[in-house]
């Protein structure tokens, strides 16, 4: 697929099935996202991969995170069911340097950005998925289980698989006029 084109016509895809990108695939996606901008060479991001038991391991600390933050019925089961979406989950860490020059917000702008280039990089081997964040993104036991430190963010959820419905491949272009001015 011509670069421009998965650009101008990329769409998340919320059904997710085996197979999940493996092997050179599967590194090709973290190869993308470690080439996000990245001012001053920090690479502020670090990559779980949550597959397999992971994503069993995943729920529960999803479903006692959503217990502990007291959300409805409805919400702790969302949050419990969500890990098994998608074959293959990658939580995106934006892992930030509090010694440097470079503002915190540019880190976790920069790990936002490898998620958009990991999405990207799947959808142009044939997989998709759909970058999703939750409340529990940003419960403090949850960021503990990922290994964040004070200074770090989870800037999403990144489920990648098969999609299994058969999106348009070309979407009407969104008129552009009111979300830009000229200086």
């Amino acid at each position: 697929m011509d670069a421009l084109e998965l650009l101008l016509n990329r769409r998340s895809a919320s059904r997710l099935a085996e197979p999940a990108p493996a092997g050179t695939v599967l590194d090709n996606i973290i190869r993308a996202g470690m080439r996000a901008p990245d001012h001053g060479t920090l690479q502020p991001w670090r990559f779980v991969i949550i597959e397999g038991e992971g994503r069993t391991r995943l729920s529960e600390l999803l479903y006692q995170s959503a217990l502990g933050a007291k959300m409805d019925e409805k919400g702790v089961e969302k949050a419990r069911q969500a890990p098994f979406r998608a074959p293959l989950i990658i939580a995106v860490l934006a892992w930030c340097d509090t010694q440097t020059k470079v503002p915190r917000w540019e880190q976790v702008v920069s790990a936002g950005c490898a998620v958009q280039a990991m999405q990207m990089a799947a959808l142009a081997q044939g997989f998709n998925g759909i970058w999703r964040t939750g409340l529990w993104a940003t419960q403090p036991d949850v960021k503990a289980a990922f290994g964040c430190r004070e200074q770090d963010e989870i800037v999403g959820f990144l489920y990648l698989g098969t999609p299994q419905l058969k999106a348009s491949t070309t979407i009407l272009p969104p008129e552009t006029e009111p979300f830009v001015r000229h200086f």
